[in-house]
């Protein structure tokens, strides 16, 4: 895993005579450090305007043979490339019967080869992994971007004055003293709404993200005209939708046995694949589904036991370290777990946006951190369950989709808001009391989700209804346009609609949510510690198959994720499984109304809000009212002003 940077001329006279590139790829590259530790290297060709830099991370092929960036055997490419490509080794093979010779055992130089042997689209289509590159072509003057499948690795691309810069992370790109720091009051809201910008955008203007799937390619002596637009309708390589609607149209019928088995021997592959390194490799182990469902494989593979570790607060409904402990002892792993006090935790906050080094509110971004911390500190690549719920349905608005869409269809709007409001008078805390018996965590908070739909009208907008955090930006953030923004993306429309709301809702979520938030928090929170996370359940082959099966394989019994839940049915104690979902979170509601209240009091000040007219303090205010007097816990929104005004603070834009 490693950290890439670099700028494109389209003027590299004008350029080499007003900026010095030298430099500013030296800070973007120096920016990046934590993402690769273990050695730098830089690739430059002033004539053409080209400059190109990595940061290593060493984890396959620690020599020098490994060292990017990396020249091709004929010296048409040079690349710059974070990732890991999965079954390298037999592409090698294969490519090595087509006259390639390797001088080592890197993945890097297995790609470079297959895009020698088959070309860069080809290639593209016929690699399994996660990456995002750039790819220098010699021969034809034109540089390519490109990002992985389901967005694990991120790439980032700004206009400068002379031409284009890209890196693996904003913080890189704001290392540069020549791009816009203005805010895209756009993309704010939509932050506010996603607790995360989406691909395409940035939180900046002229600033943006390479989308999941897609490459785009350069030509310096013809540039885009708007190189947003180019951005934004980069082509895809890869069709996640398209993929979904033709496996749903193409199944057949499968026994639920066969199912099983063909995902386990599917897992199995993916988990191997990605046990290989030549570093120590261990894995997250919090006790659910996806990350027993990894962790059983690798010890099924591994040769010693299997390293797991896990982190435990005291906060009850936030403890997921004893359920843990029981799964490690059942699968005989070497586990290793640590309790932190919630002051531990809130020790993190300062340095989140630096971490993120874009505005980022998923408040388990903190135990994220902390676990990918505590890991490192023995294993420099852990595995995770990450892909689990958005392939085999496993949140909870996917069980009850159907159900709820009943609702909407059979209930009228009117009587449908009655009751929202009925099952909203009571404060989530005392609900918490009232549903202690069900043993469900978080309870009230749950329940107050659940009555807000209520007020849907439509299926769209019941979806974009449980992607969002403030569910009308538009109250908040004004615009330098004169237009409202709405920060409104609807995944479900952009697609033809699946048979099944949970099946568009699972689609929407593995475009949209995922690699917006999860991937996106993992990578972040797992890189500033130079750790590597590597998710077999995200692996394309599970992803096609998984399309294939009918939903009752995946959502049944009024549960998520049932093939999962089979898997381990033979592998674990009868009941062990058997608990309610848990989020991996820390109680920033209750924070926030204690020991960071002053914190949070500071940058909520309306004269703060509003000192650059970007932000509306009124609503803000109202909701930081109601959340510290209880009748409401409105963490989440909040969390969103919050992380933003630290972000502004903190790289002072």
């Amino acid at each position: 895993m490693c950290g890439i940077a670099g700028h494109i001329s389209f003027t590299p006279r004008f350029d080499e005579a007003t900026m010095p590139q030298e430099a500013l790829l030296d800070a973007m590259c120096n920016a990046l450090t934590h993402r690769g530790p273990d050695a730098s290297g830089t690739w430059i060709d002033h004539e053409a305007g080209v400059f190109l830099g990595h940061r290593r991370l060493s984890v396959i092929d620690l020599s020098p043979s490994g060292a990017q960036p990396m020249t091709s055997h004929s010296d048409r490419y040079v690349i710059v490339y974070n990732g890991e490509i999965y079954g390298h080794e037999r592409l090698a093979a294969e490519l090595s019967g087509a006259s390639h010779r390797f001088k080592g055992h890197s993945d890097t130089e297995v790609l470079l080869a297959a895009f020698e042997q088959w070309g860069i689209h080809d290639a593209l289509e016929r690699i399994n992994g996660m990456f995002a590159f750039a790819l220098w072509d010699r021969q034809d003057q034109r540089l390519t971007l490109a990002r992985d499948r389901a967005g694990k690795k991120p790439l980032y691309i700004a206009r400068t004055r002379s031409g284009l810069a890209f890196a693996s992370e904003l913080g890189g790109l704001l290392a540069r003293s020549d791009i816009s720091r203005a805010l895209n009051p756009a993309t704010v809201a939509q932050y506010l709404r996603f607790m995360a910008v989406p691909a395409p955008g940035s939180i900046l203007k002229d600033t943006w993200q390479l989308p999941p799937a897609t490459s785009i390619t350069v030509d310096p002596a013809h540039p885009p005209e708007d190189i947003g637009i180019a951005i934004a309708s980069a082509p895809a390589y890869w069709g996640a939708g398209a993929i979904a609607h033709a496996g749903q149209q193409a199944s057949t019928p499968t026994s639920p046995r066969e199912a099983v088995a063909h995902v386990t021997d599917l897992l199995s592959k993916a988990t191997a694949e990605r046990m290989i390194a030549d570093v120590p490799v261990g894995a997250f182990l919090s006790g659910g589904i996806d990350s027993t469902c990894v962790v059983a494989m690798m010890c099924e593979q591994a040769v010693r036991p299997v390293e797991t570790y896990t982190i435990g607060f005291s906060e009850a409904g936030y403890n997921e370290a004893e359920h843990a402990a029981k799964v490690a002892k059942a699968l005989g792993t070497d586990h290793h777990e640590i309790y932190l006090s919630d002051a531990d935790a809130r020790d993190v906050i300062p340095d989140l946006p630096k971490i993120y080094s874009e505005p980022f509110a998923d408040s388990s971004q903190i135990p994220t951190y902390l676990i990918s911390k505590f890991a490192r500190s023995r294993v420099t690549v852990a595995l995770s369950g990450d892909g689990g719920d958005e392939v085999f349905g496993g949140y909870n608005r996917h069980v009850h989709a159907q159900r709820l869409a009943a609702t909407l269809h059979q209930w009228p709007l009117a009587l449908r808001r009655v009751a929202s409001a009925m099952a909203r008078v009571l404060p989530p805390h005392l609900w918490d009391r009232v549903l202690k018996p069900l043993g469900q965590p978080q309870a009230g908070d749950r329940l107050f989700k659940l009555a807000g739909a209520l007020d849907a009208e439509t299926p769209e907008a019941l979806y974009l209804f449980f992607q969002s955090v403030w569910q009308n930006p538009a109250q908040i953030v004004r615009s330098d346009t004169g237009h409202s923004h709405t920060g409104h993306i609807t995944p479900l429309t952009r697609n033809a609609p699946m048979p099944t709301l949970a099946g568009d809702m699972m689609l929407g979520d593995y475009l949209h949510y995922l690699p917006t938030d999860p991937l996106h928090k993992v990578d972040r929170a797992s890189m500033a510690v130079s750790l590597e996370v590597r998710s077999p359940l995200l692996d394309r082959r599970l992803y096609e198959y998984a399309w294939t099966l009918p939903e009752n394989l995946k959502l049944r019994d009024g549960k998520g994720k049932w093939l999962l839940h089979e898997i381990l049915a033979n592998r674990l104690p009868p009941g062990l499984m058997e608990r309610p979902k848990q989020g991996f979170g820390v109680p920033i509601g209750s924070w926030l109304r204690g020991p960071l209240r002053d914190w949070a009091e500071g940058l909520l000040a309306p004269d703060r809000l509003e000192a650059d007219s970007l932000l509306t303090a009124a609503p803000i205010r109202s909701a930081w009212e109601r959340h510290i007097s209880g009748r409401e816990n409105l963490a989440n929104q909040l969390w969103t002003i919050l992380m933003l005004q630290a972000w502004r603070e903190h790289w002072q834009i």
